[in-house]
């Protein structure tokens, strides 16, 4: 896949970067950077797209985001809407493990670590009964300087290491050298797509979108996401009804699938269930049970 590179600005006196984002959305393109990124989400809530895998996000979650993947933590479209009192709050921390840490890293007692993130190259979702060892220590970072922040990195980096039972965000991506218009080009696509989604959306359209015709539109995006449209499409569409039926926010899983952007319940049943390997109502008994327990 094709993807904006993104350079994280460098910083002359510190050897990471911790950022904190307090905006009315996140970054809305899909990127790409060298450094591996930890995010903790504290305000928010959205699709984040690794590769070509959606996952839903929400507030008090941590995601690790491997380096020079191509990623985008999409905003749920509500917060785009004029005059939302909606907004994003979030802590990143940037390292690069081949920059300023690249000789740490080659110490023989940190082997294990950066083993641990090459076997991650792609990301993970903290899980759920670490996020309060791992957001704390974010926030430590964030609230101290000089060699203490660099003392409670390297507390970081051996929970994170010592972590089990994690998923892989997108266990095939691939890394791949981008350039700059193909980056923009397909994040465009992805965002028409993501901002669409909900209506009746034609491939005609997207392509012409995309100023291409719709035989090389397929051509060029199942060679650059290895999915298909209507795939994505569909993915999209029943990543967003997975969240509304959790929510609770609808009148009637038909009510859920028409603002999902699928014109017929049938069809909503059968991508669904070929989807996520459940019908709707068994989705939610399953959710409600795990709560529960």
């Amino acid at each position: 896949m094709k993807v904006l590179p993104f350079t994280i600005p460098p910083s002359q006196d510190k050897t990471i970067l911790i950022e904190e984002q307090i905006l009315p959305n996140f970054y809305p393109y899909l990127h790409r950077h060298e450094e591996i990124q930890l995010t903790l989400i504290l305000k928010g809530e959205g699709t984040l797209l690794v590769g070509s895998i959606m996952h839903p996000f929400k507030e008090n979650e941590v995601y690790l985001i491997g380096a020079n993947i191509p990623h985008v933590f999409k905003s749920d479209a509500s917060y785009f809407a004029p005059g939302t009192p909606k907004g994003v709050h979030a802590l990143t921390i940037f390292f690069n493990t081949k920059g300023k840490l690249a000789s740490l890293f080659d110490l023989p007692e940190l082997k294990s670590v950066y083993s641990f993130f090459s076997s991650n190259h792609s990301g993970f979702r903290i899980p759920q009964k670490s996020f309060n060892d791992i957001s704390g220590k974010i926030m430590s970072i964030q609230y101290s300087s000089g060699l203490d922040q660099l003392m409670q990195f390297f507390q970081l980096l051996r929970s994170l290491s010592a972590l089990e039972n994690i998923h892989a965000l997108a266990p095939d991506v691939q890394l791949q050298s981008f350039s700059d218009y193909e980056g923009l080009r397909i994040s465009n696509i992805y965002n028409y797509i993501m901002q669409n989604y909900s209506r009746d959306i034609t491939l005609e359209e997207v392509a012409a979108a995309a100023f291409m015709t719709p035989q090389a539109f397929c051509r060029y995006f199942k060679k650059h996401t290895r999915v298909t449209f209507v795939t994505f499409l569909n993915e999209i569409r029943i990543n967003e009804a997975c969240k509304k039926l959790i929510e609770g926010s609808y009148d009637s899983v038909s009510s859920v699938a028409y603002d999902c952007g699928f014109n017929s319940i049938t069809n909503f049943n059968r991508v669904f269930k070929s989807t996520t390997g459940k019908s709707p109502r068994q989705y939610v008994n399953v959710f409600l049970h795990n709560v529960a327990s």
